[in-house]
């Protein structure tokens, strides 16, 4: 058995973030990572000759740690195609193409919609999004849905479904009568508040030059030869108040802290001994992951340009309910396009139930909806199989369900002996993305040297 001060279970950006700060502090760290790369949940392939950000991709101006962490790796960014028109398939049925960020509804319908958002902005600026549980309405705001929030604030089903759109489908990727309100709000504070959500320019800004999976590999780099094993999943943690033993199938190692970062559904596939504290265990069985699909479609050439389009396109009312133009513009002498595509929490289960054959027709359909006939007949077609991944099992992140956020929130981050949890999962500003796990990393490596 090796000694470590710190063994950090997960080679996401968070348990890299951690190894590498407390490396330049002077601490000797181990990093244990069940997968056979690091990133996690980001990942950048070339699939057929095509370069795909298979993972999580885009980065906005208000994740300033992850803008830092760019720029102290000296990596580039650029920016998300968006010249011409977006595209919106209403209540009705009826293809509508629009400028700017507001849907083309009715103006009784975008009035609604406005005061919908108005109103969780102002709840948003109430709430610090690292202890949503203290917001003033935090005790009513968990014990609703954000479905049923919704019906009690308009009667108008399409401003509904767009706001609805924002958090369910887009971001937590769960049906909004699965997660309450609370959650919602929890989302937009995240954010900076709920404006921003609903702001495609704003919180799809940029792509990093080569893939985002360049932010976790080049922070690995930083680490000495031999810190970060890979395929080596953890199976057991025995620990006191001095220190724990980690355990894999190759061997022990034994540190005075150890930190889990991993998503909450993670950290309970471990043995402990002990076993955690109960409010622990039964936390994070009212934690889940989302579903969606995320789709990587390839043309000859980015066609839709060609029409005035700038290939982002939404409906709630769609198989596909949001795409985007996802060309890879850093790539010299690429001629193709690429959009990406997502589908989520129910419309993602009843697409999983077909075949790929049945699945990608559905796709391809929905897309020549937003872009007329020229989308079905792509030179490549790919599903991220993130529900599939036996080291994620869904996407983009976790999150409480009804009720959970105001029992248990607060235990998120808490410390168990020489055990720390963290992933972007349990951030606060940067919830679910990239600049959470920063955040999420930088605050636990200053927990244990301090």
């Amino acid at each position: 058995m090796t000694d470590f001060d710190v063994v950090v279970v997960g080679a996401g950006v968070t348990g890299l973030t951690v190894a590498n700060r407390l490396h330049a502090a002077g601490r000797s760290v181990l990093v244990l990572e069940a997968r056979d790369r690091v990133g996690g949940r980001l990942l950048t392939e070339d699939v057929e000759g095509v370069r795909l950000e298979v993972g999580g991709q885009w980065v906005s101006p208000d994740q300033t740690a992850l803008l830092a962490l760019i720029d102290e790796l000296g990596l580039e960014m650029y920016p998300r195609y968006r010249a011409g028109d977006s595209v919106y398939i209403g209540r009705d049925g009826v293809r509508r193409t629009f400028e700017g960020e507001k849907f083309p509804v009715s103006e009784t319908t975008a009035a609604e919609v406005d005061r919908l958002v108005e109103e969780l902005d102002r709840l948003a600026a109430q709430m610090d999004p690292l202890s949503p549980w203290e917001h003033p309405d935090a005790e009513v705001l968990d014990r609703i849905s954000f479905a049923a929030w919704l019906a009690g604030q308009t009667d108008d089903p399409e401003a509904r479904d767009n706001v609805a759109l924002y958090v369910g489908p887009a971001m937590l990727t769960k049906p909004a009568h699965s997660f309450s309100a609370l959650s919602a709000v929890l989302m937009a504070a995240s954010a900076g508040g709920f404006s921003h959500l609903v702001d495609a320019d704003f919180i799809l800004d940029r792509r990093v030059v080569g893939g985002l999976q360049r932010v976790p590999l080049a922070l690995a780099s930083r680490l000495p030869a031999g810190t970060v094993h890979l395929d080596e999943a953890v199976t057991k943690i025995e620990w006191a108040d001095e220190g724990a033993t980690v355990f894999t199938g190759r061997g022990s190692y034994h540190g005075r802290n150890v930190v889990l970062a991993v998503p909450p559904t993670l950290v309970s596939r471990v043995q402990y001994i002990p076993a955690l504290p109960p409010v622990q265990a039964q936390m994070r069985q009212h934690i889940s992951f989302g579903l969606v699909i995320k789709l990587h479609i390839t043309y000859e050439t980015p066609f839709w340009r060609d029409l005035g389009l700038s290939g982002t396109a939404f409906s709630p009312y769609s198989l596909v309910h949001e795409a985007y133009d996802n060309t890879n513009e850093d790539v010299e002498g690429e001629t193709r396009g690429t959009l990406v595509g997502f589908v989520s929490d129910v419309k993602a289960d009843s697409l999983l139930a077909l075949t790929p054959e049945e699945r990608r027709s559905r796709v391809l359909e929905a897309l020549a909806a937003y872009y007329g006939e020229q989308a079905l007949t792509p030179v490549h077609y790919y599903e991220s199989p993130w529900m599939a991944d036996e080291w994620t099992v869904g996407a983009f992140g976790t999150s409480f369900d009804i009720g959970s956020l105001t029992r248990y929130g607060r235990h998120l981050r808490a410390d168990v002996g020489p055990l720390a949890f963290a992933s972007s999962d349990i951030a606060g500003l940067g919830f679910q993305h990239v600049d959470g796990a920063i955040r999420m990393g930088e605050a636990v490596a200053a927990r244990i040297l301090a």
